[in-house]
Formats: structure tokens, C-alpha cells, sequence
């Protein structure tokens, strides 16, 4: 059934590479060479690879080398559309199955240290069999790739230049958010695991845990992916300081857009961040196909300047560019931190009491298509505001804005929360909502506690997913609670309670950022 599947996905990413490689050639009147080889991975592990050479390579010269992972489950064909155009611009690129998937051999180590040690292995090998250049190392890739390609730069410090797409830098903080297991993708990233690979036994046992809330084993978890986070290796990154370009989709509901930003601000080496409206992989899935797609377009700028000394001004653009879920165009920030510079909070006054374990309608949507529908439609999960019913849901509501508002960054909810039980989830909800009521979902985040005292007060504060949203004149904006959303786990016993309040010493409120005018 695997080898059936790996033929049929093999097929169409090969018809769609094939509709996009014809442009490019007949553009530039070149004939890169492409090549099928076998390359020895860690420990003597076959890694099923493809090597695509600009027209008439030969070792009279030397060329820039960019190395590519796939993405999970992905096949080692995924990046020949974009490969192809890097080979016409002079790149040599090697494109490789990663370990345990598909026809590569060895286990799904889930960016382990054989991972780390496979990239290295690959550089080895176009050292030794291409006319690379040694000194122009380059890494990139999207999803799995991109967290490969990080991790590969703090441990190998030949790689010049990363392109990081739609990858995470902190895997807790990626699926763990809150301390909430995102249930959808844990499910989807082990189900498409073990349909188009091998997960080795730590794997197995990871998602077991994962998804049977096993707290005995929460430690272990944590560990487990903190020694799979770049953010983890910060220290070697700064050291290396490899030239970082950081791609991401504000809707990734696998690898959330907070923990990306987080881990762009304390990178010190040249560096450039990137959101865009989408869900996980969906911002660079045109380019994949040889389409004309802003994300790769940056990313082969960014290494012709990083890798070729192109003189392409990217360098000189703002470094934080950020494009908002409406049709407006890019925005670009000096860093991070400038995107929130302009707050406006809004009070949550009134306490609300919620009983749990039922889902008031109030949802984060469903994983890949809720995003996607926003990304090309403007269509983000709804609800209607006033019909909630408010015994599952609690519900704050900012005054009407005269003008319109641009939420740019992320949102920050501080409350006071009294449970029933020691352990508890809920999940936040901002909404933009128009004169009838309906909610447009802006942002969300779930929030798990653990080992509390019922009955006794806790305060709490939570960043909502970052995020570029245009809220209307003549809208407001509503934070909503519950504790049910098909997203994630929750941990709330039967029949138990939250009480959200607000103490004249502490009151509650939700921290909105917007764009400085």
C-alpha cells in the first residue's frame, strides 16, 4: 500500500514539477542535468536523493550548493520545480528523503541527531561529488525540512544560509502551546507518519503519550522536544551566525507563528522574518509547483546575497515583513518588537461563570482547511456572538470602533481564574464582530493548568497566535472562552467549573496590538 501511495503521490508532484520546470526552462534556454543517486546517511543509512546542476557544470568551476530536506511525508521529488530554477541561476541543490520516509531507509527520528547527522553527511557527499563550493553552503526546506535546516546550521557551521519555511524553532511551544496537546496535528502529523513511513520506537511512544494526556511522561515529552528545537541551540546559531530567512503563514495550526518570532528576536546573525495569511505549508505550496510565489522568491534572494554576493537590496529592506489576512500588501517592521509597539486594552469587567466539557460553538476550526479557506477567500471560522450560550461560554465585548482598527502581532489575554478541579482547559477566542453579531475569528490559544487548588484563585496570561487581521470601522472586538474545541485535548473533569473575574487589584483585560497609524 506504501509503495502504491509513494508511485501515486510521486506522480502528480512530478506532472505539476514537470508543468512548472518547462517555464523556466524555455525562459532562460538552459538544460540543468538531473540525477537520482543513493547517498550514505548516518550510520551507513540510505538516503534516496536527487541532484539537479546548472547547464554545463563541470570542476573548471565552482558553484553554490543548497541542500534540501523534504517535509514530512513528502517525497524526494517535492522540491525539483524550485530546485530547477536554482540550478538555472548557477546553484548546485541536493534534494533528499529524509530518514524513514518513503523509499529512504532507517526510522522517523523527528529532527533527532541522526537527522542532524544526515545533513552533514549530505554536504559531505556534494563536497565530494559536485563542483560545490565549500564555502557557499545553503540549507532550506518547508515544514520538517525547514526545522532540519535550523538545527543542521547550529551543528554544522560550513552552512552559510537558511531558509526556514513554515517550520517551527520550538516544537513544546509548536504543539504544546498552553500546555495543550493540539490534538489535530499530533494526529495528522502521526497518521501521514506511519502511512508513508517507519516511526522508529521513541516516536511511537512519544505520540502515545502525547495523546493519552500521560503526565507521568510529560517530562520525558518535553525533553524529547526541546533536544528537536532550534531554540534549544541558540547559543551555536548566534556563534555560526548563519544568514536566517524565516517564513510562516499566520493560520499554521502545526507550527503557530508566536514561537517563530519569539525565536527570530534572539537570533543575532543576519536575519529576516516573514508571515503570511495561510495555514501550515500553504504560503510556499504554489512555488512547489513552479508557480510564481512570493515565499520562494524571497528565499532564492535571499541566498543569491547571502550565498552569491548579489547586491539585490534585500539586506537593505525592512527585515520583518508582514502581509495581513485582507488584500492589502506588505508591511515592513524594524524588528518584532515594533510590530507591537502601539497597544489598546480593553477591560473584561464582569465575571463569568462556564461549565465545562461542552463546546458553546465557539472553534479554532479544523486543521490545513479552516486557514486555507481564509487565506483564499477571507473566510475564517464564525460564530454568532449573542447566541452563545453563555453557561459554556464566556463573553466580553469592546466598545463599537469609529474607525477601523489593524490588529498586528499578538494579542495578550490577563485574567483571574477560580477552578472547581485541580486540573482545567479553556481556550480563548478574539473575534471581530459586525453589526449583526457574527464573529469573524481573529485569533485563538488554549490554556491547560494542572495540580491547582480548587477553589482558590489563580491569575493567568496568555498569548493569543500572532496574527494580521483588519477589524472594520464600525465593528467591535469579543473575547471569548470555553473549554471544548476539536483542536485540542482538554483536561477538564465532569461537571467542573471555571469562574473568570476580575479583582479591583488585578483587573482582567485583553492587551490588543495595533499599527501605529
Amino acid at each position: 500500500m506504501r509503495t502504491a501511495l509513494a508511485f501515486a503521490v510521486s506522480a502528480a508532484l512530478v506532472a505539476g514539477t514537470a508543468l512548472g520546470l518547462a517555464p523556466a526552462a524555455q525562459a532562460t534556454g538552459t538544460d540543468a542535468s538531473i540525477r537520482f543517486v543513493d547517498i550514505a546517511g548516518d550510520g551507513g543509512t540510505i538516503l534516496k536523493a536527487n541532484v539537479i546542476t546548472p547547464a554545463g557544470a563541470d570542476d573548471s568551476a565552482r558553484y553554490p550548493v543548497i541542500v534540501l530536506p523534504t517535509s514530512w511525508a513528502m517525497p524526494q521529488v517535492e522540491y525539483l520545480a524550485q530546485a530547477k530554477k536554482l540550478a538555472d541561476s548557477g546553484y548546485i541543490v541536493v534534494g533528499y528523503n529524509s530518514r524513514g520516509f518513503w523509499q529512504s531507509g532507517g526510522e522517523i527520528e523527528t529532527a533527532g541527531p541522526k537527522d542532524i547527522a544526515d545533513a552533514s553527511l549530505v554536504i559531505d557527499w556534494a563536497l565530494a561529488h559536485t563542483p560545490a563550493d565549500p564555502a557557499k553552503v545553503g540549507m532550506a526546506g518547508v515544514s520538517y525540512g525547514a526545522g532540519i535546516s535550523l538545527l543542521a546550521a547550529a551543528h554544522d557551521k560550513r552552512i552559510k544560509a537558511v531558509a526556514a519555511l513554515s517550520g517551527w524553532a520550538d516544537l513544546i511551544d509548536s504543539i504544546y502551546s498552553g500546555r495543550t496537546q493540539h490534538l489535530q496535528a499530533a494526529a495528522l502529523l502521526g497518521g501521514a507518519g506511519y502511512l508513508t513511513g517507519r516511526p522508529g520506537p521513541e516516536l511511537r511512544s512519544i505520540l502515545d503519550d502525547f495523546l493519552s494526556s500521560n503526565l507521568d511522561k510529560e517530562d520525558e515529552m518535553i525533553a524529547w522536544g526541546r533536544e528537536r528545537s532550534a531554540v534549544t541551540y541558540l547559543d551555536a546559531l548566534n556563534t555560526n551566525r548563519p544568514a536566517v530567512m524565516l517564513g510562516n503563514a499566520w493560520g499554521d495550526t502545526i507550527f503557530p507563528p508566536n514561537q517563530f518570532a519569539s525565536f527570530y528576536e534572539k537570533l543575532s546573525g543576519p536575519k529576516r522574518l516573514e508571515f503570511r495569511p495561510g495555514d501550515h505549508a500553504t504560503a510556499e505550496a504554489t512555488g512547489l509547483l513552479g508557480l510564481p510565489n512570493d515565499t520562494w522568491t524571497n528565499a532564492h534572494r535571499w541566498f543569491d546575497h547571502y550565498l552569491k554576493g548579489a547586491d539585490n537590496g534585500i539586506d537593505r529592506e525592512q527585515p520583518v515583513q508582514l502581509k495581513p489576512r485582507s488584500d492589502a500588501g506588505y508591511e515592513g517592521y524594524a524588528d518584532w518588537k515594533s510590530v507591537h509597539a502601539n497597544r489598546r486594552k480593553f477591560a473584561l469587567a464582569d465575571s463569568e461563570h462556564v461549565w465545562a466539557n461542552v463546546d458553546s460553538g465557539a472553534n479554532g476550526g479544523i486543521v490545513m482547511l479552516s486557514n486555507l479557506l481564509d487565506q483564499f477567500f477571507q473566510a475564517p471560522p464564525i460564530a454568532s456572538i449573542p447566541l452563545l450560550p453563555r453557561a459554556f461560554a464566556g463573553v466580553w465585548q469592546s466598545e463599537r470602533y469609529a474607525t477601523g482598527q489593524r490588529v498586528r502581532g499578538t494579542a495578550r489575554l490577563h485574567t483571574t481564574v477560580t477552578p472547581t478541579a485541580e486540573s482545567g482547559t479553556f481556550v480563548a477566542y478574539l473575534y471581530d464582530v459586525g453589526p449583526l453579531g457574527v464573529g469573524k475569528l481573529v485569533t485563538n490559544a488554549p490554556y491547560t493548568f494542572h495540580d491547582r487548588t480548587p477553589g482558590k484563585s489563580f491569575a493567568v496570561d496568555l498569548d493569543l497566535f500572532s496574527t494580521a487581521y483588519d477589524v472594520p470601522a464600525g465593528h467591535r472586538l469579543a473575547l471569548v472562552v470555553d473549554t471544548v474545541d476539536p483542536l485540542y485535548i482538554e483536561h477538564n473533569p465532569t461537571g467542573a467549573q471555571l469562574t473568570f473575574s476580575s479583582p479591583a487589584a488585578d483587573p482582567s483585560y485583553v492587551s490588543v496590538p495595533l499599527r501605529a497609524e
